[in-house]
């Protein structure tokens, strides 16, 4: 078989504010960007890996979610507890200076993990954990 991992979903409650996360923070390049408003489907991903990319996404649009699910997902945002990534780039320690500049919500500075992995972490603007860990 020959399978990959196209896309990720992530939530946002701020379409700007996010893009400005994305794509003004960690670099990435905005592909698509459809909707209006707070709902709007956004996708970005990595310069020059258009295979890859993550998906942006109002949490509560499907019309399948109840009021009640859509309450739950609200304040499992508000927690940071809905959604979360896991990234990989050459230097950890550079790209946390990067990212902690542009203002983003600092959760763990980079870090020599006791399993081999240096990493850090921010929360997005919609609350979503997003670990960055150097590339081995």
């Amino acid at each position: 078989m020959d399978i990959s991992i196209h896309a990720s979903f992530l939530p946002h409650d701020d379409p700007d504010a996010s893009l400005a996360f994305y794509r003004d923070a960690l670099g990435f390049e905005v592909r698509t960007d459809v909707g209006q408003g707070k709902m709007r489907w956004i996708t970005v991903g990595p310069p020059g890996r258009p295979g890859t990319s993550i998906l942006l996404a109002p949490p509560a649009a499907d019309p399948g979610v109840t009021d009640d699910e859509r309450r739950v997902i609200a304040e499992m945002m508000a927690k940071g507890t809905y959604g979360w990534i896991l990234l990989a780039t050459g230097n950890v320690d550079d790209t946390f200076e990067k990212v902690q500049a542009s203002g983003a919500e600092v959760v763990q500075e980079p870090t020599d993990q006791p399993y081999g992995i240096r990493d850090c972490a921010f929360r997005d603007p919609a609350g979503n954990l997003v670990r960055i860990q150097e590339r081995g």
